[in-house]
């Protein structure tokens, strides 16, 4: 800091700079730190007025009259030695996330009747450095189980985030596939998950998981549509050869 910088912030008011760093403490939150990352907050100009206004605000009151704000969205102004986001941030309110557990608001009546679940997904994640086991996985069960087999998926899709691939199979079936993949997932992930009219909540709160979790991305997935089945389909097309291990 220059000695012309430092004698003018020693000439601000402690109380103004509290409140300009309360000010940028209400304005730039984590919360929307992340919009001005995905560019939310350049898109909203009203935010970004304010942000700006403050910004000269601020400048003025540590250089004077003329001084514009640092050149940049995310240059934020600051006094020198002060942090942008403001003092005590330990300070600031938990908020609570839009998403929530379908019908809790705030609490269901009564719990969901388990015949809601129609039938079950088995997700079974897979890299390049255990693709083999995937494999092995894959036939295994296709030998001894009448289910339903998905594709490879090698990218990420839908609400997965990692390679996988699926394997569906009807509630009747669920009290012998569950411990025979917990027994045979050979260190993979697996997410089994049933399929009821919520699809969101069949991956995000239904979920069950072998040997370990991993995020999965299903906030945004929705009800069926109209004239869509209520709860997707099982439609097996795998043909057992091998009587299941007892």
């Amino acid at each position: 800091m220059s000695k012309q910088d430092q004698t003018q912030t020693e000439n601000v008011s402690p109380t103004a700079i509290d409140d300009i760093d309360r000010e940028w403490a209400n304005l730039l939150s984590p919360g929307r730190r992340q919009l001005l990352g995905r560019g939310g907050l350049l898109a909203g100009g009203g935010l970004l007025a304010s942000a700006l206004g403050a910004g000269k605000a601020l400048a003025q009151a540590v250089h004077g009259d003329g001084a514009a704000p640092p050149a940049g969205p995310f240059e934020v102004p600051h006094l020198p030695g002060h942090s942008p986001w403001g003092e005590h941030p330990e300070l600031e309110a938990t908020t609570r996330p839009s998403g929530f557990r379908p019908n809790e608001d705030p609490l269901p009546a009564k719990p969901r009747p388990y015949t809601d679940i129609k039938s079950y997904h088995a997700h079974i994640y897979f890299n390049e450095d255990n693709y083999e086991k995937a494999a092995l996985l894959r036939k295994w069960s296709a030998e001894r189980f009448r289910v339903e087999m998905g594709h490879w998926n090698t990218k990420p899709i839908g609400p997965h985030v990692t390679p996988s691939f699926y394997f569906g199979f009807s509630n009747e079936q669920l009290p012998v596939i569950l411990p025979w993949l917990q027994l045979n997932n050979l260190d993979l992930t697996i997410l089994i998950h049933p399929n009821t009219d919520d699809p969101r909540s069949d991956h995000l709160y239904y979920a069950l998981w072998v040997n370990r979790a991993q995020p999965v991305n299903a906030f945004d997935m929705k009800k069926p549509g109209r004239g869509q089945p209520a709860v997707e389909q099982i439609y097996p097309n795998t043909h057992p050869n091998i009587k299941i291990e007892t």
